[in-house]
């Protein structure tokens, strides 16, 4: 493998598989809230929230976590602003206190935050600007969850990253268009494993300690602990599954453990994981062979996501389960052909998911989804699968995930417009 390939996918891994606590968008808007408060100096008297449709509709079902158990746009902020940590990114909640909780019920009564849509914007937008007595900060982050754009202190242009005022670009971000399915193979079989394990370490040990939490105590609808009453807990794909969701569930309802995220989502994280993990327990699996798997996880999600874009009508749960079960399928013996299979087998299956918003059951769309991943593991290992010019499927590979890559992005627009009018009332159907 070329060494540019080689370094580029580690910092692939690198920058996308970072721990965050609970639901990113929330999360997000927290940190953007805590950033805007470090400029200001001061803590604000009001607030002020423009997020673009995808934000609101993946903040409107989850529980921000450490607030409590409450929910919403100006919770995240004002939870950011009272008691975040800005230099903890996505960790920026782990430090509130039962005080900090305490002053944001009363500032919630108070109403000093406004939550407005921006439309016509990126799916991924955020635009929080604090005010106290005559003095402002604003901080706008676009496209990734921590990625800030702009930081205005009263009128002056303090950071601007696409105009490079005050930025200086310490190392160029990681190029996602150099991935591709055949290459990511090859990586995962040559790459030297102690470049990769301490990140994929870290992601294993977060991932499956919020699985265990989630299938031990009740969070909302326990689509997890169901699944194991439903089938019993002898039944690997069950037993997969179940985990992967109760991760979730026990995530998205405000549990205060981190999750290690793909393409900026803690659920895609969970997904690309907890079954592989699960699998390569029941099957013994070596540590090394493993992590080499999970990579083939990651950076297969990754890839499909750089088509659709972080946020969508087009539910990610579908991204990480294809990514899940070709690399269960990479990890248990499969060759290229039946990796290829596996990944097609799943996308003709469940490309048709939708996004109506982060919140618990979202833990439902993860079981559907890799019900379809391992379905299609299953058929690929027989040599059983889905032939060109059956509905979304090419003659080849990369065409089939840049198909549905399409569809995500372009074809989607409108649905994810309508969902979004639905989720806040806009129409009644």
């Amino acid at each position: 493998m070329q060494q540019e390939i080689y370094e580029n996918y580690i910092n692939i891994l690198k920058e996308q598989l970072v721990p965050a606590l609970g639901c990113t968008e929330p999360i997000a808007i927290a940190y953007a809230g805590a950033k805007a408060r470090e400029v200001l100096g001061e803590f604000p008297q009001k607030v002020v929230v423009k997020c673009s449709g995808n934000i609101i509709k993946n903040v409107k079902g989850v529980t921000v976590p450490n607030s409590g158990g409450l929910k919403g746009i100006d919770t995240a902020a004002l939870l950011g602003i009272i008691g975040g940590k800005a230099d903890m990114q996505l960790e920026v909640l782990e430090s509130v206190t039962d005080e900090d909780r305490m002053y944001l019920r009363e500032l919630l009564q108070k109403d000093i935050c406004t939550c407005d849509l921006v439309p016509g914007t990126d799916n991924l937008y955020i635009d929080i600007t604090v005010y106290f007595d005559n003095h402002s900060a604003q901080v706008v982050i676009s496209d990734s969850h921590t990625n800030i754009i702009k930081i205005v202190k009263d009128d002056t242009v303090i950071y601007d990253k696409v105009n490079k005022i005050a930025h200086v670009e310490n190392s160029a971000p990681a190029d996602k268009s150099l991935l591709n399915v055949k290459d990511i193979i090859e990586f995962a079989n040559t790459v030297n494993i102690d470049d990769i394990k301490p990140i994929l370490e870290r992601q294993v040990k977060c991932n499956m300690a919020i699985a265990k939490e989630g299938i031990k105590n009740k969070y909302e609808a326990n689509v997890g602990r169901n699944l194991l009453a439903l089938y019993g807990e002898d039944i690997l794909p069950i037993k997969a599954r179940a985990m992967a969701s109760a991760a979730s569930e026990a995530r998205m309802s405000g549990c205060s453990l981190p999750v290690v995220i793909n393409s900026g989502s803690g659920n895609q994280g969970i997904t690309t994981c907890v079954p592989l993990v699960v699998y390569a327990q029941y099957y013994n699996i070596l540590e090394e062979k493993m992590y080499r798997a999970l990579a083939v996880s990651n950076l297969l999600a990754i890839h499909q996501k750089k088509y659709i874009g972080n946020l969508s009508a087009f539910c990610g749960a579908v991204s990480a389960s294809y990514a899940c079960g070709a690399a269960i399928t990479y990890m248990l013996g499969g060759n290229f052909n039946q990796i290829a299979s596996t990944i097609i087998n799943t996308l003709g299956n469940t490309c048709g998911i939708i996004c109506d918003g982060a919140k618990p059951s979202c833990a439902a769309k993860i079981s559907s989804s890799l019900d379809a991943a391992l379905l299609a593991h299953t058929m690929s290992m027989k040599g059983d699968g889905f032939k060109s010019g059956e509905g979304i499927v090419k003659d080849d590979l990369e065409k089939t995930i840049r198909a549905v890559g399409y569809i995500g992005k372009e074809g989607m627009k409108s649905t994810d417009i309508e969902v979004l009018n639905i989720m806040i009332d806009k129409v009644c159907p």
